[in-house]
This record gives C-alpha cells, sequence and structure tokens, in this order.
C-alpha cells in the first residue's frame, strides 16, 4: 500500500489525539490581539478556516501565499492552512527591505501577501492580487470561516513550501519544498532529538526560516505544546523557560550567547537546568559556548547541520552514552562536530573538500532556475557549498562555507577555526574572521570584534591568543572592535557585508 506522506497527517493527529490540549500559546506582547492558548482541535479550525478563505478567494492547488512576520500563531495557521489545501506557502524574512520582499512576491507569483501589522506602512508598496493585514480586523475572514474547505487530492511530491534562501550578492533563490521533504524532516527530527506529549517547546527560531527547521510539525503529532516567542532576547528567553516550563528550543550560536549573557546578572540557577535541551545550528558554535551551555546553564546541547534546500536536517550530534565518562571541555570537542547523518541521509566529501549530501529532503530545485538547481543537484548528489571533513566514526566536521575560506600565501585559512580561538578569550563575545586583501600574501586574515560588556582587550592581546594556541599563519594580523556584527535574522554571520568594504572597487573578490 502507497500512501502519501504530506504535512495533513501531523495536524489531523494533533487533533485526533491531543485535540483538548494546549498546542499553542501565542505571544503576548504584540500589535495584534494575541490568541492567547490554542487546543490543538482549536489551532485545526482555525487552520481550515483559512483554507477555506482561500478558496473563497478564488486560489487554485498550487498558488502560493506569501508572509512576512515575525513568529506568530496567525503564522503557524497559515502554514497549516496553506498546506493542508495544496496551495504553497512563501514565508518571507520580515528583515528584509521592502524592495527584497517585492521582489520574492513578484519571483513566487504569490497571489496572496500575509503582513504583520508592524509592517504595514512599510510594505504598503508592495504590489500584490490579495494582501492582509493580520489582526482583528481581518480575523474573521482569514481565520473565521465557518464554511468546510474544498477537498483537494495531495500527493507527497506537490509542492508545500517556497523558501527563499537569503541572498549574497546575487538575487535569493526560491527553495522548492515538497510534502515529503517536509514530513520526511520532521519525523526524523522527531525521532532524533527525542519529541515527546510532555514537550514544551519555545519558537525561537524564526518561522520564515526553513518552516522554523520543520518543528512546528514535529511537535503537533506527538502533541508538544509550543509557545510563540516573537523578539529575541536572552533574558527574555530565560523567563519564558521559567514561566512556561520550556523543555525544549531552538537557536544559533549567537542566541545561546545572549542566553549566557543574561544568566551571568542572575544570582539562581538557570530555569530549565537538567530538564532542558537546545538545538543549536546556523553556524558551528564555538567550543567555549557548547561548554558553558552545559556547565552554566545546565541545558543539553545538541548541534545540527543543514541548508534550507535539506529541509534543513542531514546531520545532528548529541551526547551519547560514550561522552559520560569526560570532561565538560573534553564532551564540548565532541559536540563541536556537526554531527553524524541522520537516518535516511547520506553524507560524503568530494575531492574539492566540499560537502556533498544524498537524502529524501533535499529540495525538488529551484523556483524557475534550471541553471542553478543542475549546479546544486549533480548525478544525484546536492553540493551544499560548505567545506568540511568526515572522521572514521562518521561524524562530519564543517569548516567553512567554501567562499569564506582565506587564502593566505597559499594556505587555507578556516575562518570559523580562528574564530572558534578568539571566542576562547574571556574578553570576547562575538568574533567574525575575513580574509582582506594584502599585496604580499594576497590576503591575509582580519578578526572583527566585539567585547563583552565592562572588559577591556587591544589587539595585541588577541592576536598573541591566536599565536598561542594556532598555527602563525592562521593568526589575524589585525583586529577591528565594533559594536555589532552583521547577521541574518536567524543569527549567520553576514560575511559578505563584513568583507564588502575591504575589497570596494575591486573586479575580484579573491587576490
Amino acid at each position: 500500500m502507497h500512501v502519501p506522506l504530506t504535512v495533513r497527517d501531523f495536524l489531523d493527529r494533533a487533533e485526533l489525539v491531543y485535540g483538548d490540549r494546549v498546542g499553542l500559546v501565542d505571544e503576548p506582547d504584540q500589535p495584534a490581539r494575541s490568541w492567547g492558548a490554542l487546543s490543538y482541535r482549536e489551532l485545526a479550525v482555525r487552520a481550515r478556516s483559512f483554507a477555506a478563505c482561500l478558496d473563497t478567494l478564488g486560489l487554485r492547488k498550487r498558488d502560493r501565499v506569501a508572509i512576512v512576520s515575525p513568529n506568530a500563531a496567525r503564522f503557524v495557521a497559515a502554514l497549516y492552512g496553506t498546506c493542508i489545501s495544496g496551495r504553497v506557502l512563501v514565508p518571507i524574512n520580515f528583515r528584509l527591505h521592502a524592495h527584497e520582499i517585492a521582489y520574492i512576491v513578484e519571483h513566487s507569483g504569490a497571489r496572496v501577501l500575509l503582513v504583520d501589522p508592524e509592517l504595514e506602512t512599510e510594505l504598503a508598496g508592495v504590489k500584490v492580487e490579495h494582501k492582509f493585514v493580520f489582526g482583528e480586523r481581518t480575523d474573521p475572514t482569514l481565520f473565521g470561516s465557518s464554511r468546510t474547505p474544498d477537498v483537494v487530492d495531495l500527493a507527497e511530491d506537490d509542492l508545500a513550501t517556497l523558501n527563499y534562501t537569503s541572498g549574497t550578492t546575487a538575487r535569493p533563490k526560491g527553495v522548492m519544498l515538497t510534502h515529503r521533504n517536509l514530513w520526511m524532516n520532521a519525523t526524523t527530527f522527531g525521532w532524533h532529538a527525542g519529541v515527546n506529549d510532555r514537550d514544551r517547546f519555545l519558537h525561537v527560531v524564526p518561522i520564515f526560516h526553513c518552516n522554523g527547521w520543520g518543528m512546528p510539525f514535529a511537535l503537533a503529532a506527538m502533541g508538544a505544546t509550543q509557545v510563540i516567542l516573537r523578539r529575541v532576547s536572552g533574558a527574555e528567553i530565560l523567563r519564558r523557560v521559567e514561566s512556561h516550563g520550556i523543555t525544549f528550543l531552538g537557536g544559533a550560536p549567537a542566541v545561546l550567547s545572549g542566553v549566557l549573557d543574561a544568566q551571568t546578572s542572575r544570582a539562581v540557577r538557570a530555569p530549565g537546568h537538567g530538564t532542558t535541551r537546545v538545538l543549536v545550528a546556523g553556524a558551528p558554535p564555538p567550543t567555549n559556548t557548547i561548554e558553558r551551555v552545559e556547565t552554566e546553564l545546565g541545558w543539553e546541547i545538541i548541534q545540527l547541520y543543514g541548508l534550507t534546500e535539506t529541509s534543513p536536517l542531514i546531520t545532528i550530534n548529541r551526547v551519547r552514552a560514550e561522552y559520560d565518562a569526560l570532561s565538560p571541555s573534553e564532551r564540548a570537542a565532541k559536540l563541536g562536530r556537526a554531527g553524524a547523518p541522520v537516518i535516511g541521509s547520506r553524507i560524503r566529501v568530494d575531492e574539492q573538500g566540499e560537502v556533498l549530501s544524498r537524502s529524501n529532503v533535499v529540495m525538488d530545485g529551484y523556483w524557475n532556475d534550471r541553471a542553478a538547481t543542475e549546479a546544486a543537484i549533480v548525478d544525484g548528489w546536492f553540493h551544499t557549498g560548505d567545506g568540511g571533513s568526515l572522521d572514521e566514526g562518521g561524524y562530519l566536521s564543517i569548516s567553512d562555507r567554501k567562499k569564506d575560506v582565506i587564502i593566505s600565501g597559499g594556505e587555507n585559512v578556516s575562518s570559523i577555526e580562528v574564530e572558534d580561538c578568539l571566542m576562547s578569550h574571556p574578553s570576547v563575545a562575538e568574533a567574525a574572521v575575513i580574509g582582506v586583501p594584502d599585496e604580499k600574501w594576497g590576503e591575509t586574515v582580519k578578526a572583527l570584534v566585539v567585547l563583552r560588556p565592562g572588559v577591556e582587550a587591544n589587539d595585541r592581546a588577541l592576536i598573541d591568543h591566536c599565536r598561542a594556541h594556532l598555527a602563525h599563519y592562521k593568526c589575524p594580523t589585525s583586529v577591528e572592535f565594533r559594536e555589532t556584527l552583521a547577521r541574518t535574522a536567524t543569527g549567520k554571520l553576514q560575511k559578505f557585508v563584513l568583507r564588502a568594504p575591504y575589497w570596494a572597487g575591486r573586479s575580484r573578490q579573491v587576490n
């Protein structure tokens, strides 16, 4: 028997098995009226109402619905309502400029645009057939219909979401993720992360980012309670963990740094000590951060690796029984790797050092871009663009984005390795390492550093620290102190933004 794997399965099970349980807790502090706490049955009703609304608007199967919003219960309901009715959700980074959002809306061919009230004025000029601003005025239209939505047959290879990758110098590309992609990612995630019906999950990761890593699906299937967080703050995360009994959350390394900083000002033990686990992705976390999460927060840290193009999960790294006898620093070194392939995922590293992946979670291709698709998927393997290595146990370590490797005097320097070393200095809060032009060496290593509040350090001290731990050719030749570092909405360093001033006026970005 062949039964299509579709995202309907997750909400259907939540409504059937956990219908009366609180499934979703909305953000209380937002411009629209908060929905408060919703049971999974209430969430399913609102998702179907949204599907019926799309019927009324005349949207057909495979038509696109774009959404620009921070995390919100309405976002989750629209995600489900769009996908279960055969339409395609286009979640857009709400931190993009209006002209960038307009490009994605136009490129995707979206017929409907859903907008957070905070962005109504900014996005007033974005042209689309139907536009709705979330809130009390539109709730009856979007989520209050009593009509039964049209019955639509779904195939597992049907498109479910169209997720635009953050571009560098080029336009962002639309990643086509099918129902099968999302189903396999969610179930694999749930298995490896141990999602269960006692979990209370805090949505720190923006839901626009690869559909919140697929967690809205995985959590619903197991009846876990989902708590919405609109704005990321280390102190607020600790408050939510305490007030909601959070057992599970995710975030980028920068998010963990914010939580650790917030905890240093507290005189009591961290909430969730011994009961909370945290997923980290977006960039390899410094080993010092991994160790501090265990020793200062008492949380289990789980590192994962993936891309929007892989739905995203392809490797995972959790504490194993074999690590129990290790010291926290030794355990952190083990957990600093990107991890082993998840079930159903195949990983290899080619002759050029690029990580390749083959899995059921790899995208169907790039929207209206056959050339880019053919360049990314070659002979059944997806080219990640990341450099890495595999150890004898099958664990992957990411060395760098291929385009971010610094070549100084003919030697390859991994910026991640140098950043990890800088982050081990007690005065450093954040660090980004880039290559800048150098007449003698072609490129030389430059460190951009944010210091911890109330501490001081000079460039010589940081360079000497690196020279004490790394081969000298890898060490920064200069250090620049910054108040902040350019990051994406998910916490990734925007190396191309940081590099740009140093390479301005040059036709090539390598030297």
